[in-house]
């Protein structure tokens, strides 16, 4: 047969195959003119975010394919209305509905077994009152008092933290609409051949190697350590030539992370990201002062990351500070004077005013002094009417937060935590994929950055008359507030916003808050690998606004020359330039983790570090790929109709060529 013979095969092939089975997605079939425009009309890929597989010192939680295969199953309604499974399904989902249905498959070994995977619609959310699926009482190992039952979270439901032998994915809106209709196809052609299915491929790499741990995950090489990059700062830098002459500090915190049921969708509105507004809005305010440099505290700035896995950040960074390491290279534990953390300030708008909470620890006369520096801020606020309560002292201690990690490290350190509630989280979507731009208000974000450059200017000047002209010049940067919004929380502009873009070169627009995974150890303070994009631009932004000018500010793309410079933007076209500034990167990584021989090991429980044993010691599996695509099948009859059908045709084609041969034969013989 010659080659250009083929040609007409192939073309009759495809006329017959989508006679057999006709494309699920929209266009004619006479515009297909090679294998990808047939494959690209036979398969719609869904744009959608995963709930993965994440491993600890115990188990497992999160998501995955139950084998090595890809999963296949008819895409269906489940509601109010169809409750049942008939046979395993890709069950569609309301999103109001998931915390009810997981709490329900988890309970229901008939149901759970009746799941192929699951689809989470993202529309129908602007009736939703709360949505959490964190716990009741997030991180409760790490408390540092006995009462564990107050329910700071009263939303939670702790679904996030189960393990589901089944994938699961949230849909975008769009693709949303596309398996709504697909499902009510299915509804209506319940008797057809035809069946719309969905195709999911969530295979992780520890259920390959049958690792079920985080120790036998590590050891196999099927996962990474869940980690990344913290960042601090000091205003004004400190010089290493001073350090007989230190002063005490004052450290400030928030957290840049945050977590939800769907890896990719942890925006982390109001918990945690209002706080870090709050904290780089406050540093901005401060960097105009000029005699700062006389005030007698030391100002210290630090955003932790990991913080919603096991208070990563916090504690490596005190970890570090134990062990004098080059990350923390200028302050010491001892000097730690106070600590002032800047939880969610985003929904303190009430009754027409903010009303900020502080939560204290202990009674200790210090703590006191910070509620008092508070209340004497937003005295002097005056018409901007800031308001800030001490917390009710029914509250069993400081509520889930960094302070934590410096509690269990001295349980007498001064510490506060600013929030926007007293008893209980007056954000209804922590940690969900709903704690989005929506949920925060800036004039709440930017009250609480004037409340705390204030308080901490009354602070740092400790036994200092308060100078109420400079006190009155502190004023925060509305705009600022309002841009970091924009590029931090939302994907237009996101972080293709001008300030980012001004520091760093982001290597994707829409932000995201989930902490990463740490793939070896770090080199050096400045440009550590594998930063993500928002530590970098908090990195870049503190060295910014809390520098003096170098003395030679020549362009830089790297390392500067002399000692205490550091290159601020050296990732934009350009360069960046040299200045004074004491930034610094610090990892952030379960403190029971060490890296030797290119592997990660778990260490022993700490005796001396009460929270070593309370350690998750987070991880995340490998994955090949992560893909969910839908497409049109016949049912299993009419597959049976075809086999049958093609039996007879090569019976009648094999008896026709027979009978062929025996007539030609005879014909021939003849002749």
């Amino acid at each position: 047969m010659g080659g250009g013979s083929t040609a007409p095969l192939l073309a009759a092939f495809a006329c017959v195959f989508l006679a057999v089975f006709p494309p699920v997605a929209s266009g004619d079939a006479a515009t297909l003119e090679s294998v990808p425009d047939l494959v690209k009309a036979m398969y719609i890929n869904v744009e959608s975010f995963p709930c993965v597989r994440l491993l600890n010192h115990s188990g497992q939680v999160g998501c995955s394919n139950p084998g090595h295969d890809k999963v296949i199953a008819p895409i269906v309604r489940f509601g109010n209305r169809n409750d049942q499974l008939v046979q395993p399904s890709a069950v569609l989902l309301p999103l109001n509905q998931m915390t009810d249905f997981f709490l329900r498959v988890s309970n229901d070994p008939e149901l759970y077994r009746k799941i192929a995977g699951v689809l989470v619609e993202a529309n129908g959310v602007d009736n939703m009152l709360e949505f959490s699926p964190d716990r009741k009482f997030p991180q409760q190992a790490f408390a540092p008092y006995s009462n564990l039952s107050h329910h700071w979270n009263p939303t939670g439901s702790g679904i996030m933290w189960n393990k589901y032998d089944f994938p699961v994915f949230l849909l975008s809106e769009e693709s949303t609409q596309t398996l709504q209709n697909l499902a009510d196809k299915n509804e209506k052609s319940a008797n057809g051949y035809l069946a719309n299915v969905a195709e999911f491929d969530l295979v992780m790499q520890t259920t390959k190697a049958g690792t079920h741990d985080s120790e036998s995950c590590l050891r196999e090489q099927s996962c990474l350590p869940l980690g990344g990059q913290s960042v601090w700062t000091s205003l004004p830098p400190i010089s290493n030539s001073s350090t007989k002459h230190q002063k005490p500090i004052i450290m400030v915190t928030a957290s840049q992370d945050s977590v939800s049921f769907f890896r990719d969708r942890s925006l982390g509105a109001d918990s945690p990201i209002s706080g870090l507004i709050a904290l780089l809005t406050a540093v901005d305010a401060l960097s105009h002062l000029h005699d700062i440099s006389n005030l007698k505290k030391q100002l210290v700035f630090a955003v932790f990351n990991g913080e919603a896995w096991g208070y990563l950040g916090s504690r490596k960074f005190l970890q570090e500070l134990d062990q004098g390491a080059d990350s923390v290279n200028g302050i010491s534990s001892l000097l730690i004077d106070q600590v002032l953390e800047i939880g969610s300030v985003g929904k303190a708008i009430s009754q027409g005013y903010p009303l900020f909470y502080a939560h204290a620890a202990g009674n200790s006369s210090i703590s006191m002094k910070m509620v008092d520096a508070l209340q004497s801020a937003s005295e002097s606020l005056g018409s901007d009417n800031v308001k800030v309560k001490p917390a009710a002292s029914s509250n069993p201690g400081v509520p889930p937060s960094s302070l934590m990690s410096f509690l269990g490290k001295n349980s007498s350190t001064p510490g506060l935590v600013l929030e926007d509630f007293d008893s209980q989280f007056s954000n209804r979507f922590y940690h969900s994929t709903l704690d989005g731009p929506a949920n925060v208000n800036s004039s709440s974000i930017a009250a609480a950055a004037a409340l705390i450059a204030r308080s901490l200017y009354i602070l740092a000047s400790a036994d200092l008359p308060i100078d109420l002209i400079t006190l009155n010049t502190i004023k925060v940067n509305v705009s600022l507030v309002e841009e970091l919004i924009g590029c931090l929380l939302k994907c237009d502009p996101g972080l293709s916003c001008g300030i980012v873009k001004s520091f760093i070169s982001p290597s994707n627009s829409c932000p995201s808050h989930y902490v990463g995974v740490f793939q070896d150890l770090p080199a050096g303070t400045q440009f550590p690998s594998y930063a993500d994009d928002i530590s970098r631009f908090i990195w870049n932004f503190l060295a910014d606004r809390t520098s003096s000018l170098a003395g030679n500010s020549s362009s830089c793309t790297g390392q500067c020359h002399d000692e205490g410079e550091i290159c601020v933007g050296a990732e934009v076209e350009g360069g960046g330039r040299c200045v004074v500034s004491t930034t610094r990167y610090v990892p952030a990584y379960s403190t029971r983790l060490k890296f030797e021989d290119n592997v990660w090991h778990v260490l022993p429980v700490n005796s001396s570090d009460p929270f070593s044993a309370a350690d998750p010691v987070w991880t995340e599996s490998f994955w090949n790929t992560i893909g969910l695509r839908v497409y049109a099948v016949q049912a299993t009859s009419y597959d049976w109709l075809v086999l049958l059908i093609g039996i007879i045709i090569t019976a009648a084609s094999y008896f026709a060529v027979i009978v062929g041969r025996s007539y030609i034969s005879k014909i021939i013989k003849r002749d």
